[in-house]
C-alpha cells in the first residue's frame, strides 16, 4: 500500500512537468513558423541583396557556318537596289530598310551581338583588319591604302532571314566618303561589307592600280577568297547572262549555300576607272 502511494505521487509530480512541457511543444509548433518567418524577413526586408542570374540568353546567338552566313547575306542584300560604284553613280541614294519586303530583312542596327552600342571606329578597325588580310592573301593589291576614319562611314546591320530570325548576320557596311570636296579615290576601298564578328570581308569594290581585265587572275583571286571565308571550293557559274552586269569584264562562281541553293559570287572589273570588285550580291 505505502508503495501504491509513492507511485502515485511520482506520477502526480511527473505531470506536474509534462503539462508544462507539452503546452511549451504546442506553442513552439503553432507559433514558432511565423516567428521565424518574420525573423528571416527583418533580415532581409530593405536589403540589397546581390544574387548571380543565368539566363542562357544573354548575347546568344546561333552559331552559322561560313555558307550559310555567305547565303542569308547575299539574299537580304538582294532585296534592295544596291550602290556598286560611280560606274553606277546612279543607283546611289537613300534606301528604305525598314520597308523591304520578302523573307530576308537588311536592317540597320545601332547594337553589337552583346546589345551594347557601337562606334562607327569599332567598323572601321574591323575593316582594316579584313583589308590587311585580303592583301596577305593576294586577293587585293598591295597598294591599296588603309581605311582613315574621316573619309569612311560604318553603319552596323542585322541580316535577317525573318520566319527563322536566329539565323542572322551582323555585317558593317564601309563606304569611302565620296561628298568630301576633291576625295581621292586611287587605291582605295569604295565599299565593303565586313562580319561584324571576324572582321572578314564578304564583298568589295576598290580602286586599284591594275590597268587591264587581262591582269585580273579572276580564278586564283575568288579560289583565295573561298578559303579565306572558308566556303569550300568554287564552280565556274554556266550559262552566264553577258548582260547581267554593268561591266563586259566579270566571271560568276557558285558555292553551296542553305536549303540546297547555292550562292553566286562574282569578280568583275570595270576599266577606265580601274575597279575591281568581289561581290556576292547581283
Amino acid at each position: 500500500m505505502g508503495r501504491m502511494n509513492m507511485t502515485r505521487k511520482n506520477w502526480e509530480k511527473l505531470s506536474l512537468l509534462l503539462i508544462p512541457l507539452a503546452a511549451i511543444i504546442v506553442g513552439l509548433a503553432v507559433w514558432g513558423p511565423e516567428a521565424l518567418a518574420q525573423y528571416r524577413d527583418k533580415a532581409i526586408l530593405n536589403q540589397i541583396q546581390a544574387q548571380e542570374a543565368r539566363t542562357g540568353t544573354e548575347g546568344y546567338r546561333y552559331s552559322l557556318g561560313s555558307n550559310e552566313k555567305v547565303y542569308i547575306l547575299s539574299k537580304c542584300l538582294n532585296n534592295q537596289i544596291l550602290p556598286e560604284s560611280d560606274q553606277n553613280a546612279m543607283t546611289r541614294g537613300s534606301l528604305d530598310y525598314e520597308n523591304l519586303t520578302g523573307i530576308y530583312a537588311f536592317v540597320a542596327n545601332k547594337k553589337d551581338a552583346s546589345g551594347h552600342d557601337v562606334e562607327e571606329s569599332a567598323g572601321i578597325q574591323l575593316a582594316n583588319q579584313g583589308l590587311r588580310e585580303l592583301k596577305e592573301k593576294g586577293i587585293l593589291p598591295e597598294g591599296i591604302q588603309e581605311l582613315a576614319g574621316d573619309s569612311y562611314s560604318a553603319v552596323l546591320y542585322s541580316a535577317i532571314d525573318v520566319p527563322d530570325p536566329q539565323n542572322n548576320v551582323l555585317v558593317w557596311k564601309i563606304s569611302l566618303d565620296t561628298t568630301l570636296q576633291n576625295a581621292n579615290k586611287e587605291n582605295r576601298l569604295l565599299d565593303a561589307y565586313v562580319d561584324a564578328d571576324t572582321g572578314k570581308i564578304y564583298e568589295f569594290y576598290a580602286r586599284t592600280g591594275i590597268d587591264s581585265w587581262e591582269a585580273v587572275d579572276a580564278d586564283g583571286m575568288v579560289a583565295a577568297w573561298a578559303a579565306y571565308m572558308e566556303l569550300g571550293e568554287p564552280e565556274e557559274y554556266g550559262n552566264t547572262n553577258p548582260l547581267s552586269e554593268n561591266t563586259p569584264y566579270f566571271k560568276k562562281y557558285t558555292f553551296s549555300g542553305m536549303e540546297k541553293e547555292d550562292v553566286v559570287a562574282t569578280v568583275g572589273y570595270y576599266e577606265g576607272i580601274n575597279e575591281l570588285y568581289l561581290k556576292i550580291s547581283k
